[in-house]
């Protein structure tokens, strides 16, 4: 097969050593280190360094704050939370023990009718033995 382009081996060794003294060329015609284009370049890098760690230094003081305006509001919610429970674990005690005075209360009323009806059954036993009494005596 005949070579593309009509390279053979000589012309692609040329073209390399071109290639690499090219690259050469490029790199000793790089301006040095103490250049004052390469100084104002290297400036405006460090600029824009500074300016990206600044404006990451304020976003991060930005969340700061942030994060610490909701954990206080946070803390207030939890705050207000627990009083709200706190407040309903003393009404619900107080209602638990109204309740329980009202069961007593009615509870000693029942007890009350009921010695009530006790005492008039014995008064009405009582009657009774006392008026077979009298009859026996009468005879």
């Amino acid at each position: 097969m005949p070579p593309v382009n009509g390279a053979n081996f000589k012309d692609r060794q040329e073209a390399s050593i071109n290639a690499k003294k090219a690259l050469l060329e490029k790199f000793k015609s790089r301006p040095k280190a103490d250049d004052p284009v390469v100084i104002e370049m290297e400036a405006k890098r460090r600029a824009i360094v500074e300016a990206r760690q600044a404006r990451d230094a304020e976003r991060e003081r930005q969340r700061a704050e942030q994060a610490a305006r909701e954990k206080a509001e946070r803390e207030q919610r939890e705050r207000f939370d627990a009083e709200a429970r706190e407040k309903a674990r003393i009404e619900a005690e107080a209602a638990a023990i109204k309740a329980a005075e009202e069961e007593a209360e009615i509870k000693a009323l029942m007890e009350a009718e009921k010695k009530a009806e006790r005492d008039a059954r014995y008064a009405a036993r009582k009657a009774r033995k006392k008026e077979r009494k009298s009859e026996l005596q009468r005879y």
